[in-house]
């Protein structure tokens, strides 16, 4: 029996739909959300895996919700675009045996280089001069403008997975101090990755020149940081960010910059993405934004579409996905994947 795999318009790199088409025993279906809407539940609906578009790129009448589920009861499989998976009902997904698998890895140099970015132009007061060189007014000379380096400082990272370990490895090269918190990673693995673990976000906060928030957005990560952690900061602290709008608090963030509470920000993520061009944290010099794109470049692209077809190849193979995020789905996936093609998948990894 073949398998069908639906996807909406393109694959994050170009090769995607080749590529996919080549599967073994695989039907790849390309769906456009523009068509007609009873056309694409019909395929959804007859379709045993769905590979998702980015939640900035998909309408969300196609985000996985309960209510997608109920109307798609051929699906086995959902794998997100890239890290995240936020748009996806991961509980309604596990209790009907459908695993949901992320591409976590396949963006960590191109994000862990982003905040990098993001915190040399701001530190040396790079994009604070160029905004003062285009204005008319010269009521300022260099020395407004005098930055500091990198060198020594205390980074804290938040979230010590794929991004965050990348963005303590290249900390290094500026003989930085890395410091994390995340309750999920061992201390055998802290010291592996030659990180020190703060005991809370507190002390991270408290602790850090640069605060670089790296961590999932989950129920637990959801509205985590906000006033009280702002005032833990340096006034000379920089805060970025290139994980998930909602993570951070946005309002205190203006008010903790406007207080002079941390030196500056750097953000590419938002509620509103991208952000309106009225937005309080665009009036700031030292805050620099750009919209959810740290993880888009052509290197990342074809690594998440590389990533996603290993998954597709290796669920409709049999076998256990190499980054499954429910796993207790995976009993019941089992039996509703022998009844449909007449074997049982295999768990081994």
């Amino acid at each position: 029996m073949v398998k069908r795999l639906a996807y909406f318009d393109q694959w994050m790199d170009s090769s995607g739909v080749s590529r996919a088409e080549a599967l073994d025993g695989v039907e790849a279906i390309r769906m456009d959300q523009s068509e007609d809407e009873a056309k694409n539940w019909e395929i959804l609906a007859s379709s045993h895996g769905y590979q998702l578009r980015p939640s900035t790129e998909t309408e969300q009448r196609y985000w996985p919700s309960r209510t997608f589920i109920d109307a798609c009861p051929n699906l086995l499989a959902i794998s997100s675009a890239g890290s995240g998976y936020d748009i996806v009902d991961v509980d309604a997904c596990t209790e009907r045996g459908i695993l949901v698998c992320s591409q976590s890895g396949s963006n960590a140099d191109s994000v862990a280089q982003h905040v990098f970015g993001m915190a040399l132009v701001l530190c040396k007061q790079i994009i604070q001069s160029d905004r003062a060189i285009r204005r008319e007014s010269r009521d300022w000379t260099r020395w407004n403008y005098r930055g500091h380096e990198l060198t020594g400082r205390t980074i804290g990272i938040v979230g010590l997975g794929n991004v965050g370990t990348q963005v303590a490895a290249i900390s290094k090269i500026f003989n930085m101090q890395a410091v994390a918190y995340d309750p999920y990673v061992s201390d055998d693995d802290f010291r592996e990755r030659g990180v020190i673990r703060e005991p809370s976000l507190e002390t991270l906060f408290s602790d850090s020149d640069l605060v670089s928030i790296n961590c999932p957005l989950t129920d637990e990560t959801r509205g985590m940081v906000g006033t009280e952690l702002y005032d833990k900061m340096k006034p000379n602290s920089i805060f970025i960010t290139t994980a998930r709008g909602f993570i951070h608090d946005e309002k205190a963030l203006v008010v903790a910059l406007s207080e002079g509470k941390i030196g500056a920000a750097g953000c590419d993520v938002f509620e509103e993405e991208p952000p309106n061009h009225s937005h309080p944290l665009l009036n700031f010099d030292n805050v620099i934004v750009s919209p959810h794109n740290a993880g888009v470049t052509s290197d990342c692209n074809e690594n998440m579409t590389t990533y996603a077809l290993q998954q597709w190849t290796e669920i409709f193979g049999g076998h256990y996905p190499s980054r499954l995020r429910n796993p207790t789905a995976w009993p019941l996936y089992c039996q509703r994947f022998e009844k449909m093609f007449g074997v049982a998948p295999t768990r081994s990894e």
